[in-house]
């Protein structure tokens, strides 16, 4: 075994290793997806049990919309920066 294969074989060694994670802004798109989950079941509590009022039209929406935003801000990546060109 040489050198290069000792090189190949220890990836805490190589300097383009990223570590990848969520980011700021997917955290915080997380918590608006957790509260809107949250305001759907707080809107289901109101449902007629014939499901005619407008609460029993609107906590679907609430709850799989607030789980689809969960589900972006999971894979939400970090914004980029731009850098200025300054001639």
């Amino acid at each position: 075994m040489g050198k290069k294969d000792k090189a190949k074989k220890n990836p805490r060694q190589s300097a383009d290793i990223k570590i990848i994670g969520i980011s700021k802004r997917g955290k915080i798109t997380i918590l608006i997806g957790i509260l809107t989950v949250i305001l759907g079941f707080i809107v289901l509590t109101r449902t007629d049990p014939a499901g005619r009022n407008w609460a029993s039209h609107l906590s679907p929406f609430l709850l799989i919309g607030g789980y689809v935003i969960i589900g972006i801000g999971i894979l939400l990546p970090e914004k980029s920066v731009l850098p200025s060109h300054t001639d």
